[in-house]
Parts: structure tokens; sequence; C-alpha cells
């Protein structure tokens, strides 16, 4: 499917002068989470005005005028431990020679720093006080992993010159005031942008591309990490919404433990796992609505590339996901209070799906918001941090 990215990046004019920057992203392929399709959409954007060098473990990605950088990967576990290789190796490779190290990897060093998780030092530490602070200090002191993550994060923010630390949304900035309050100088949000389908196909086509039968409602649900994301509670949920089917596309390695749930639920004639999918706008065509009931996440790119497709979408609270604080429940969403109430999950969604009045509302509302992010902004405010740090 065509898609573009609204305001195009090149029609803004020359920059001040072509950058040479590196971008940090461990895992470099638009079938990732998060992090990396908003890595890849910004390198797309920034390559027509700079040159870009990716340096990745894992890269399915080609695009004209970037150069990929393929690092080795030693350590597959621990993780910490590939994660201290990935830092150190980067910092060799990218040491000399470059305007801007551009980060969004937990590596202690880059001067711009994307945040795209929330931190590990509220993870670990948050709310702890007397004796339960003192045993958690002495459980990161004893474990490699915790000490090693919170030791880079820690570094990663230290104060140091020419620093800039962007956040992906503003929750997650909020966050990182709290947690590392001598960011205020050198903090600011660059939300996700979105591309805007051109010629998407008809819901038609695309359930005949998908095998879903035609005459039955469909509810889409996207992620890599199924069970933080909210698929055990709209598993349950699909129990009070019987004419639906369920499409789950995300991590393959997860399918057969939610194939058992969704068969312990009884409801796994209706839910059909797709798998990893290179092209997302199949899926949206294809449905009627998306639900999103996230127990965490610091913006959700889903919910704004399902909006853009017109697709109603259904999702958590700011408290849980980054995008809902600046939507309206009602108007362009159908935002829940607590993720794991499937009997709200379950309204919201035979709300939409039986109303048809409701679904144009949210859907026509719901495109005219994403069409105010662009991936092309979201470039250019890249562009000017760039400077920044350089100025």
């Amino acid at each position: 499917m065509k898609t573009s990215a609204v305001g195009d990046v090149l029609s803004q004019g020359s920059p001040q002068r072509r950058l040479k920057i590196a971008v940090l992203n461990r895992i470099f392929v638009p079938t990732g989470g998060g992090a990396e399709r908003y890595s890849i959409a910004l390198v797309e954007q920034l390559a027509a005005r700079h040159e870009i060098h990716v340096f990745a473990q894992e890269i399915d990605h080609a695009w004209p005028g970037v150069h990929y950088h393929q690092m080795p990967r030693w350590f597959k576990k621990p993780r910490w431990l590939n994660q201290l290789w990935y830092a150190y190796a980067t910092r060799r490779a990218t040491k000399n020679g470059f305007d801007i190290v551009h980060s969004h990897e937990n590596v202690w060093h880059g001067n711009v720093q994307t945040m795209h998780v929330k931190t590990v030092q509220r993870s670990l530490l948050e709310g702890l006080t007397g004796l339960p602070l003192a045993l958690r200090r002495l459980k990161i002191a004893l474990s490699p992993r915790l000490l090693a993550y919170l030791s880079f994060e820690r570094a990663r923010l230290a104060v140091r010159k020419n620093l800039a630390v962007v956040a992906a949304s503003q929750p997650l900035q909020d966050e990182l005031l709290a947690q590392y309050p001598h960011t205020a100088r050198v903090i600011s949000t660059i939300t996700p942008g979105v591309a805007v389908p051109l010629n998407p196909p008809s819901q038609q086509a695309a359930r005949q591309a998908l095998g879903v039968p035609l005459e039955c409602k469909v509810v889409a649900f996207i992620a890599n990490d199924y069970a933080r994301k909210g698929l055990p509670t709209l598993l349950a949920a699909m129990q009070d919404i019987p004419t639906a089917k369920l499409l789950v596309a995300g991590h393959a390695g997860q399918i057969e433990r939610f194939k058992a749930l969704a068969q312990s639920l009884k409801v796994a004639d209706r839910v059909v796992f797709l798998g990893p999918q290179s092209d997302l706008g199949l899926l949206y065509s294809a449905a009627d609505v998306l639900a999103h009931p996230t127990l965490e996440d610091t913006f959700a790119m889903v919910v704004l590339e399902a909006m853009a497709h017109g697709l109603p979408v259904a999702l958590s609270s700011s408290k849980h996901c980054g995008i809902a604080s600046l939507l309206t429940h009602g108007a362009n969403a159908l935002i829940l209070d607590n993720p794991l109430d499937k009997l709200a999950l379950s309204a919201a969604l035979n709300g939409v799906l039986g109303n048809e009045v409701q679904t144009q509302t949210l859907s026509q509302a719901g495109r005219v918001f994403a069409l105010q992010h662009s991936w092309s902004a979201a470039a250019l405010a890249y562009e000017a941090v760039y400077f920044s740090v350089l100025n």
C-alpha cells in the first residue's frame, strides 16, 4: 500500500547545512515495535536532507542514500551483556566523524537521546522508602542485569555538553523530569508522525487478502508484547462480542500461548493470529475497529496509524497510554479508564460495531486528528534539535 508523509520534508526548504548523522537502534526492521518504526520513519524523512548512517544488529530496510552498518551480536543472552557490547561497539564506531549521534537505545553515549519507554529508575525505585528501598537497592547491586540497565540510563541522561533529550510523548517527558529533574534544560517532546494511506484497498479486498469472511465484524489488535498491550483482557471481552472476529498481528513467538488462552475462553474459533506483518495497512483496511487496552504504552503508534486509516479506536487512558492525553473520549476515540475491565472493553467495542453513526463520527474525527501529526513535522523538529545541539 502506498503512503504519504503529509508535507514531505523535501518541501520545507533547505537545512542550515547538510549533517552527517549516526542513528543507533539495535533492531532496524519495520516489523519491530513502535521505537523501531519511529526511528525508521525519521531516517526516511531526514535522508533527503542529511547523510544518515544506521548502526544496527538486525537490519531489514533499504532506503536511497542511507548507509547501513551491521554491528555484530556476540551475545544473544544475557541481553544486558549484548546491550553493553552494542554500546561499546557503537561508541568506537561513531566517536569521530559525525556531527550528531542520535540514539534510540539505552547507551551511555550520543548527543541526542530519544526516550521511548518508561525509565528504568521509575520501574525499580518509584514509591519505595525505608527498608523496602534499601532492600531494592541491595537487589540492584547484586544483579548484573538490573545494575547494568540502571547504570546505562543514568549515564545516558547525565549532564554533559551538547546533550538533547527527546521524549516520545508528553506523559513520558513528565516522568523523565520527575526522575531526572536535571534534564529540564535539554528536554523536549516530539511525538510520532503517521503516513497517510494513498489509495488503500477496500475492506472487501483487504479481507479477501487476509482470508477473513466479508459479512462479519472485525476487531484488530496489533502488538509485539501481547500481555503488556492487553490481549488477555481483549480475549476475555470477545466472549461478549459474539458476532465479531479478532485479528491479532505481532510477535509469532507468543502465538501458541495465547492460542491456548483463547481456547480456554472458548473464543478460539473467532480469533485469527496473523503473526508479524510488514504491511499493517491491509489489516487496518480489513478491520472495523482497533482495540488497544494496553497496560503500558508511552505513545502507541498503532493507534495513530489506525486513525489515519479512518478506523475507530478503543484504547486505555493516558495513565497507561500516552496518545490518550491528546484525545477526547467520545469525540475522536473511546478511552477506557481501566484496561483490565473486560466488560467496559466489550461495551465500547459493541457500541462501535453496532452503531454506524458513532463509527462514522469516530472515523472522521480520528482521521482529522491523525492528519495533524506528520512525520515531516517530526523530522523538522528533530532537525531543529540537531542544530540547537551544534550551536
